[in-house]
C-alpha cells in the first residue's frame, strides 16, 4: 500500500532508537534494528487509522498532533526516548515532510490587542486553578524553575527562581515594585514577606486574581501586595509609578507587533535609574508561532529572539546590565510536570475529556523536546531605565 511506503521510508530516515510501528491493519514494522538488538523497542508508534497523506502535506505539524489528539495515533514506551527520537531527527522529519510537497507552513500570528490578548490569556489560564493545581507544585509557579541541583524537588526550584530574581533587582527598603504577569502571585507574596516591600502584581486571568488574593489574605500580607486584573498599557496609562518592575513568563504573550508598546508603557512605569527584569522565552530567530500550539494552547503568542529583545531595549534607552540563559532549568521544570501530570490524568480525563488530557500531555512533551534539544531557550534580562551606577561592582551580590 502506497501510504504505508511512504511511512517507512520516513521512519527509516529516523536514526537512533530501536522502535517499532504498528499499523491500523495490525501490519508492524521495526526500525534501527542490529545484530546486538534485544528485540524490546524504546517505544512502539501505533498508527490506528489510515493516515492521509493530502491533508498532512498541508500542515504537518498541525494535522500530526491533531492526529495524536483524535486517538488516530498513538503510542507507550519511554516517553523520554520518544521525545528524544523525535527531536533529534526534526531536519529529517522536515525535509521528508517537503518531499510531499508541503505548500502551507506556519499560520500568521494572530494579533494581540488588549482585547484579544486578554481573551487568549483567559482561554488558557483560566481552565481552573484545580486544574494546575493537580500538577503544580504548591507554590503555582507556572514558569520556568531554577535548578542548583538536578534533583532539586519542583517547590525548592520555583523558591530558588523567585529568589534568583529578586537578589538580582536588588531591592531596597522603600521600593515599590510591579509585577506584570503575576500569574497566582507566588513572587510578589515572597517579595513581600523577604523584603517588606509593596507589591502590586497585575494579570488578565480574573481566577488568578481570585487565587492570589486568598493566598495574600491567608498569610496577612493584604496591606503590602495587591493583585490586580488589568492590563499593563492601561495602568501605564494611569501615571503609576515603580522603582522596581518585573515580569516572568509573559512576554510570551505581547505579541510581535507590540513589543515596542510593553517597552515603551514599562519606560514610563519604571522610575528614572529603576531596574525591571524581563523572564521571557526566547528563539535564536524570529521563528513564527507552532500552528498547533497557537491553536490550541497560546493562541495570541509569540516567542521572540533574543536580538529582537535587545534591540528593543536600545530603542527605549534601557541599559541592558544582566543577561542569563536558564533555557536548560525549563527542560527540567517540564519534565516534572509531565511526570505529575501522568499521575493524575484520570482527574484530567474526569474534568475534561480524553482529547484534553492527550492536548495537554503533548504539550507538556514538545516542550520538553524545544528546551532540551532544541534552539528554544530562556533568558532573564536585567536592565535600568537610563544609566544605573548603583549596583554592586560584581554579581556577588546575586549569589550571597
Amino acid at each position: 500500500m502506497l501510504t504505508k511506503k511512504i511511512l517507512d521510508k520516513i521512519f527509516s530516515r529516523l536514526e537512533g532508537e530501536e522502535f517499532k510501528v504498528v499499523y491500523w491493519d495490525e501490519e508492524e514494522e521495526s526500525f534501527n534494528t542490529d545484530d546486538s538488538s534485544n528485540g524490546k523497542p524504546a517505544f512502539t508508534l501505533y498508527i490506528n487509522e489510515k493516515i492521509s497523506l493530502n491533508r498532512i502535506r498541508k500542515n504537518p505539524q498541525l494535522e500530526i498532533a491533531e492526529a495524536y489528539m483524535r486517538g488516530e495515533v498513538d503510542f507507550d514506551g519511554s516517553y523520554r526516548k520518544l521525545i528524544k527520537t523525535a527531536a533529534e531527527n526534526g531536519a529529517n522529519l522536515k525535509d521528508e515532510a517537503e518531499n510531499l510537497g508541503t505548500y502551507s507552513q506556519w499560520e500568521v500570528q494572530k494579533d494581540a490587542a488588549v482585547e484579544e490578548q486578554a481573551e487568549g490569556v483567559q482561554e488558557h489560564y483560566d481552565l481552573g486553578n484545580d486544574f494546575f493545581s493537580l500538577w503544580q507544585d504548591n507554590t503555582m509557579t507556572y514558569s520556568c524553575a531554577y535548578f542548583k541541583n538536578k534533583d532539586d524537588s519542583l517547590k525548592k526550584a520555583q523558591q530558588q527562581k523567585m529568589d534568583h530574581i529578586l537578589k538580582k533587582l536588588n531591592i531596597e527598603s522603600g521600593d515599590r515594585m510591579l509585577d506584570i504577569g503575576c500569574g497566582w502571585g507566588g513572587l510578589a507574596i515572597k517579595a513581600a514577606e523577604n523584603y517588606d516591600i509593596d507589591v502590586l502584581g497585575i494579570t488578565l486571568s480574573e481566577k488568578q486574581v481570585k487565587g492570589a488574593s486568598e493566598k495574600i489574605k491567608q498569610k496577612g500580607l493584604s496591606d503590602k501586595v495587591k493583585i490586580i486584573k488589568k492590563d499593563y498599557r492601561k495602568l501605564a496609562e494611569e501615571g503609576e509609578q515603580f522603582d522596581k518592575i518585573v515580569s516572568v513568563g509573559m512576554f510570551e504573550h505581547v505579541g510581535k507587533d507590540y513589543i515596542e508598546e510593553y517597552f515603551s508603557a514599562v519606560k514610563s512605569m519604571l522610575k528614572k535609574g529603576g531596574l525591571s527584569l524581563l523572564h521571557s522565552i526566547t528563539h535564536l530567530t524570529e521563528d513564527p508561532t507552532h500552528p498547533w500550539i497557537q491553536k490550541y494552547i497560546f493562541p495570541w503568542g509569540y516567542i521572540p529572539s533574543l536580538r529582537e529583545i535587545v534591540w528593543h531595549l536600545g530603542e527605549q534607552s534601557f541599559h541592558l546590565l544582566d543577561a542569563e540563559n536558564i533555557g536548560f532549568h525549563y527542560a527540567l521544570t517540564l519534565e516534572k510536570w509531565l511526570k505529575n501530570y501522568e499521575e493524575i490524568t484520570d482527574q484530567v480525563r474526569e474534568k475534561f475529556d480524553d482529547e484534553f488530557v492527550r492536548m495537554w500531555r503533548l504539550f507538556l512533551m514538545g516542550s520538553i523536546a524545544a528546551f532540551r534539544y532544541g534552539d528554544t531557550a530562556v533568558h532573564q534580562l536585567l536592565f535600568s531605565r537610563g544609566k544605573n551606577i548603583d549596583l554592586p561592582l560584581t554579581r556577588d551580590y546575586i549569589y550571597s
